[in-house]
């Protein structure tokens, strides 16, 4: 994936796609679905995942359905490398499945790339999958009881296309075969399932990863699923409600229909969703997600207040919680740091030149701006603290004479299992150091973190409602001790 929005470093070949040397938590990817006869559904999906580039850009895809005739294009790279418009023109259809990645299960190979296309009985399917399954292993054990053991690609993602083609196969319909499918399947899931008949979407019964529906308003309805109301908004789709926890919708020419995949349990989003991962023009809880991020830079605000001379964000993800933070306090926003947008991932070694001098690829601060001043810089979370040393740095040689940093969410301690690539315990600084000795570590003057209090309190909802095991470690949804072991360096786990 790409460094992060806030990340200043050195890029070279070494660097890994993986976001295990990243600074921040990545997201595992964007998935959309559309239902929408006599319409160019490829080239809707497009920009339906265009909007959702942010949740992933290590590979795309898109399959489209005329019939039992799947058209399928996937490869790695951004959604505007992968398709051009003469391949959009070829697959034709009247619903399409897209999919934007960024892998948790599964290496970053072409092979992984999603949609996942299988046949049945009654058709192909193509399944797109935002999440990550806890039962990867119990499940491919499952399968290959079945005599399911063919798997072309290394992910859960597969995995559960298989399990519900096996179903189909096995004399249900695509309804019951997916419901059944996923009693197999333990862990976050957000999946959009393209069929010749229609499309299903589904989450998982904590609902820990967002999927909305739209419609195209047309005189025959044309339905829409997207991780994230954005992708709703570029196709001129209307919002009409989130899918639920425990919730699978089928979308067909008789309309949508919604099916309970399971008893309902308490639903449990993923509270980075609302601080960093979905755009901020994206809504949850009918407000954009730009509102609730100056509201817990406000929050921050009265929590850690200090004296300074200009609030400043970390570009683009801490700049909300920045001006909430000088509204509350009083003290004026200004940029400090200009972000090449333009700028992505490069392989090329930099000179020796560029690195006795630092290197300003992604970030550069504006002296001016900076000089004499003492600043507070906000920005959403901090994972390893590399990136935080590196721009603190270089304000202080902008000239800077004070440098506090106040962070938009509390110290994350925890790794993910559901989805978020993030680092081994061990590799999480704020689960090794006290918040003094980071501050220490990273160089700033003075350091503060959103209670977890407060970042719960400010989303508005049932404090309950949300997921925050990163930052406390209480995981709704039982993981493995296999599995725990992978990442959870610093706890006493007994088998």
């Amino acid at each position: 994936m790409f460094p992060s929005s806030s990340e200043l470093t050195e890029l070279t070949d070494s660097q890994p796609l993986s976001g295990h040397h990243a600074d921040k938590p990545e997201e595992a990817c964007g998935v959309f679905g559309i239902y929408a006869p006599e319409e160019a559904v490829a080239k809707l999906t497009y920009f339906g995942l265009y909007a959702l580039q942010h949740r992933g850009q290590e590979s795309a895809g898109i399959a489209t359905f005329a019939g039992k005739t799947v058209h399928c294009h996937k490869d790695m790279g951004l959604v505007s490398q992968v398709f051009q418009e003469s391949k959009l023109n070829e697959m034709v259809g009247s619903l399409a499945v897209g999919h934007t990645r960024y892998s948790t299960t599964g290496s970053s190979h072409r092979v992984n790339a999603q949609p996942a296309v299988l046949p049945t009985r009654l058709g192909p399917l193509a399944l797109a999958h935002n999440g990550n399954l806890v039962n990867t292993n119990q499940l491919r054990e499952a399968l290959a009881e079945r005599g399911c053991e063919d798997f072309v690609t290394t992910t859960d993602s597969e995995m559960i296309a298989v399990a519900i083609a096996n179903e189909v196969d096995r004399g249900k319909d695509w309804v019951e075969g997916t419901i059944a499918a996923l009693t197999l399947c333990t862990g976050a899931y957000s999946l959009v399932v393209g069929t010749p008949d229609g499309i299903i979407g589904v989450r998982d019964p904590h609902g820990i990863r967002p999927l909305v529906i739209g419609i195209l308003e047309e005189e025959i309805p044309r339905y829409v699923l997207a991780s994230e109301t954005c992708a709703l908004d570029i196709i001129g789709a209307t919002y009409v409600r989130t899918v639920e926890a425990g919730e699978l919708v089928y979308i067909t020419e008789s309309g949508l229909v919604s099916h309970r995949l399971a008893e309902s349990a308490e639903r449990k989003l993923c509270v980075f969703e609302m601080i960093y991962f979905s755009r901020p023009d994206s809504v949850v809880n009918d407000e954009s997600l730009y509102t609730y991020r100056m509201r817990i830079g406000k929050r921050l605000a009265k929590e850690s207040a200090i004296d300074a001379d200009l609030v400043m964000g970390v570009p683009d993800s801490g700049i909300p919680a920045a001006i909430g933070f000088s509204q509350a306090s009083g003290i004026p926003y200004a940029e400090g740091l200009i972000k090449n947008r333009y700028v992505g991932r490069t392989f090329i070694q930099p000179t020796q030149h560029m690195r006795e001098h630092g290197i300003r690829m992604k970030l550069n601060p504006l002296k001016d701006v900076l000089a004499g001043k003492r600043v507070i810089i906000v920005d959403d979370s901090i994972v390893r603290g590399t990136t935080s040393r590196k721009i603190v740095r270089a304000l202080r040689e902008a000239g800077a004479t004070e440098v506090h940093m106040r962070i938009s969410s509390p110290p994350v301690t925890h790794p993910c299992f559901y989805g978020i690539d993030t680092d081994n315990q061990d590799q999480l600084i704020a689960a090794r150091l006290t918040v003094a000795e980071i501050a220490e570590q990273i160089e700033v003057d003075s350091l503060a973190y959103l209670s977890q209090e407060g970042m719960l309190l400010c989303t508005g909802e049932d404090v309950s409602h949300f997921c925050s095991a990163c930052f406390n470690g209480k995981y709704p949804i039982t993981v493995p001790d296999v599995v725990k072991r992978s990442k959870l360096m610093l706890e006493n786990i007994t088998a």
